[in-house]
């Protein structure tokens, strides 16, 4: 029997989206936790578990989840069911309210970027091959974005591969901060 989630997404998006987890990611994940899901074709999204269940989505095929990144869930069901009630009552969806609810270092977004930790010294023996070419990568520029890495690995979960190299104290993980106002300009003469 194969096994899903909902995940809600920090995105202006009406419905909640469907992923597939193994039986044990099933047996483990709660509503309320966090996990790392791809969206599209490059983007990774930080997403909130609203629902394990057994009913595969009809219309697409369930994509895999990337990660699971809490090992309690950090929202309580109480918290999920106001989260609906303000999506509601003030005639937004419940990735805006997500958005604006849970703090932006919760929320990791494919704009990451990898450096090389400073100092660090690296046994080239321990890597992978595919962090070997991620750490080459990093040596002839200062840093890579996600998006540069998957076209770089040629894969589509690189997630793994830039926690291990994170866990052998390789590389460092920082987030790249967009300003999301923009005043609408107007040209006249």
């Amino acid at each position: 029997m194969s096994h899903f989630i909902n995940v809600i997404l920090p995105l202006p998006l009406e419905k909640h989206f469907t992923y597939s987890v193994s039986p044990a990611e099933a047996e483990f994940l709660q509503p309320g936790m966090r996990v790392a899901v791809p969206f599209g074709k490059t983007k990774i999204y930080t997403g909130f578990v609203s629902a394990v269940h057994h009913n595969d989505p009809k219309i697409y095929e369930a994509k895999p989840i990337e990660q699971i990144l809490d090992k309690t869930p950090i929202v309580t069901p109480r918290q999920l069911k106001f989260w609906q009630w303000i999506a509601s009552y003030y005639m937004c969806t419940e990735g805006e309210v997500l958005r604006a609810a849970v703090p932006s270092a919760f929320l990791l977004e494919s704009e990451t970027i990898v450096q090389l930790l400073r100092n660090a010294e690296v046994d080239e023996e321990d890597l992978t091959d595919d962090e070997f070419l991620l750490y080459e990568a990093l040596q002839r520029q200062s840093s890579l974005k996600i998006n540069e890495i998957i076209q770089l690995l040629d894969k589509k979960t690189v997630l793994p591969v830039i926690n291990s190299m994170v866990e052998k104290r390789v590389v460092v993980v920082n987030q790249e901060i967009y300003e999301q106002y923009r005043p609408k300009m107007e040209r006249y003469v």
